[in-house]
This record gives C-alpha cells, sequence and structure tokens, in this order.
C-alpha cells in the first residue's frame, strides 16, 4: 500500500482529502502545519506529499525547501495545494521543484489522477536506461510525456570525421556534447613519451564529451576517430538547458553516462594488473563485445587500448593465431574461440 502525506492546514480540507485517499486504497498521514509536516516526512518516508503553501509556522514553499536538503526523501514526488491560481505562484513553486500543482477547490478525480501519474511515473524512472539516444528518448518520455528529445535532436550540424582524425584535443574547454552517428570512437592519453594509453571506447548511438561538460571542467583526454565518422554537434547551452530543466532527466542522464565511466575503471584496473596475454585478450573480447563485427582497428591503436607495446601486442596475436583463438584476414582480426579466449581472463 502506498503511502501518502498530506500537510493541509485546514482541518475540514484536511479530513476530506484525507477519507478520499484512505477510500483509494492509501495509506495517508496528515499534518495540521509545514514543520509537523516536514517531521512526518523524516519518520515515514511517504511514497508521495500533498502540501498546502499558505500554512502558519511553516508554508509550503519552506516544506518543499527542507525536503529537498534531505537526500532520503529529496525525490519523493511533491504535489502543491493553493486557493490560489495566479501564475506566479505556479511558477515559484515548479522552479523550487514541485512535480504538480492543483487548484483548490479540486474535483477527487483530479486529484487521484495527478497521484497516480506521479506514482506510475516514479516506477517508471526506477528502470534502467541505456547511455545512448533511445535511452536518453525513452527516459525523457517517461519523464516528460511528451516527444521534448526531438527538439533535442533534430537538424542538428552533423560534422564528419576521417579515420585517425582528431576530434578535440586535451586542455580544450568543451563547447558542446557529441553523438555519433555513425563511426567508431577512442580516448586516450599521453605519457612523455607520446604513448598512447586508450581510456574509452565510443560505438554509434553513444554520446561523447559529456564528462568535461557536467565537471565544467576542460577535456581530459584526447577523442579521435578510428575509422570514418559522423558526429551529431549538441551546443553546450542545449545540454545545459536539458539539465537545468529537469531534474530527473538531469539525475538520471547522469547515472546512465556513470555506466561508461564504471566500465573505464575496471578496464584500466585490468591494465595494472594484468599480464600480457591477458591484456591482449581482455582487449579483443572488449572489443568484440563493443562493436559486434570483426576487429579492424590498426595494432598501434589496439596496443593502446591493451595498454603494451606494439611489438609485444603483434607478438602475442601471433600466438593466439597459432592456438586457433583468433584468424588474421587482410589485417581484420576474427575472434574464433571467445569462450576459451575469455577463460585466459581467469
Amino acid at each position: 500500500m502506498k503511502k501518502i502525506l498530506l500537510i493541509e492546514d485546514n482541518q475540514n480540507i484536511r479530513e476530506n482529502t484525507a477519507e478520499i485517499l484512505e477510500l483509494a486504497n492509501y495509506k495517508v498521514f496528515t499534518a495540521e502545519n509545514g514543520k509537523i509536516g516536514v517531521e512526518v516526512a523524516l519518520e515515514e518516508k511517504p511514497d508521495l506529499i500533498i502540501c498546502d503553501i499558505m500554512m502558519p509556522v511553516l508554508d509550503g514553499y519552506g516544506v518543499l525547501h527542507l525536503l529537498h536538503k534531505n537526500p532520503a526523501i529529496q525525490n519523493t514526488p511533491f504535489i502543491f495545494l493553493s486557493a490560489k491560481a495566479e501564475r506566479a505562484d505556479i511558477r515559484r513553486g515548479m522552479e523550487l521543484g514541485a512535480d504538480d500543482y492543483l487548484t483548490k477547490p479540486f474535483m477527487e478525480t483530479e486529484l487521484l489522477t495527478a497521484i497516480e501519474s506521479r506514482l506510475k511515473k516514479v516506477e517508471a524512472m526506477k528502470q534502467e536506461f541505456t547511455p545512448d539516444l533511445p535511452g536518453l528518448d525513452k527516459l525523457m518520455r517517461i519523464s516528460t510525456g511528451n516527444d521534448s528529445l526531438e527538439s533535442f535532436t533534430a537538424d542538428r550540424n552533423v560534422n564528419t570525421y576521417k579515420k585517425k582524425q582528431i576530434i578535440y584535443s586535451e586542455g580544450n574547454r568543451p563547447a558542446r556534447l557529441f553523438y555519433i552517428k555513425k563511426g567508431k570512437v577512442i580516448t586516450y592519453k599521453c605519457n612523455e613519451d607520446g604513448k598512447e594509453l586508450v581510456v574509452g571506447l565510443y560505438n554509434e548511438g553513444e554520446f561523447l564529451g559529456h564528462i568535461a561538460l557536467l565537471e565544467g571542467t576542460v577535456y581530459k583526454e584526447m577523442a579521435k576517430a578510428i575509422e570514418d565518422t559522423e558526429l551529431a554537434i549538441i551546443p553546450k547551452e542545449d545540454f545545459e538547458d536539458l539539465m537545468n530543466n529537469n531534474q530527473n532527466i538531469a539525475r538520471k542522464f547522469i547515472t546512465m553516462l556513470a555506466k561508461n565511466i564504471t566500465e573505464q575503471e575496471e578496464r584500466l584496473l585490468k591494465l595494472a594488473y594484468n599480464s600480457l596475454r591477458k591484456k591482449v585478450a581482455d582487449a579483443l573480447i572488449t572489443l568484440h563485445k563493443k562493436y559486434n563485427t570483426t576487429i579492424d582497428i590498426g595494432r598501434e591503436n589496439l596496443a593502446s587500448i591493451a595498454g603494451t607495446a606494439t611489438e609485444s601486442m603483434i607478438r602475442t596475436l601471433g600466438d593466439f593465431k597459432n592456438e586457433k583463438l583468433i584468424d588474421i584476414k587482410d589485417g581484420n582480426i576474427i575472434i574464433l574461440n571467445e569462450k576459451k579466449l575469455e577463460s585466459l581472463l581467469n
């Protein structure tokens, strides 16, 4: 049974509304002012909060402000109630992070519909979203209820990059978010001797350059196309509007993108401790799963992904070929025994 907290100073409205909610099979907690309401919210952790704006002791705006400062309940759906229907009240409530706004007197169906809508959205937002355009599309449709993603991605300029062409350089300040429409991209860092170490692999349907934008810093790595690539360009201002205007989208989108960072950290950890054979095997398996095709990446790039010297990479590939783990045709690597190759990592 879902729990709802009703904060309302008018006793008649509070009792009548609570009765409606109980008949709709909700467990209801009530509070006659904002201060008590915050205390009940912290203790009971309701699934949704309905709160009047004009109240003694602490008004609805103050309640919302305090709740948003507490991580345990800051994401709880919040619906404002008010006898006023002025645009300024609505705007202020929404700017503070309210999810909906009902004007008193309200119809029973109007109240229940608003509650059901918010609870369904919360459940939908708990699902996993892939860190790509379809994932963002699904997220925005659930969060906003419209096709706002079309305005975010439609009619974007598309830049074309040749194989080995630099997309952005370490130390530069980002001015855009990239979306890979076609091709493959790696991000890498160079040591003092100019040796490259690949820190990220990106494929069609993924975003690129978002970390520096989210951190508000310069790029900490280089980005390079490893085949002819087409990138849709999303200006920094549009990306910031997306992040700033909808907290649900921003929070979930960041979580989606963070998966890429976790994958990179795990791969770098393997580079630090794996043997040469394990490094090469892991690089081949990672590329095969990432790009789902034969591996046509250059040996220098493959060596930088594995974190080893090119000569060592070539020698190990020869060993793997002799062991019938892979085949090499026209420079392309074909995995023949993925299961056995993966067993090398154990």
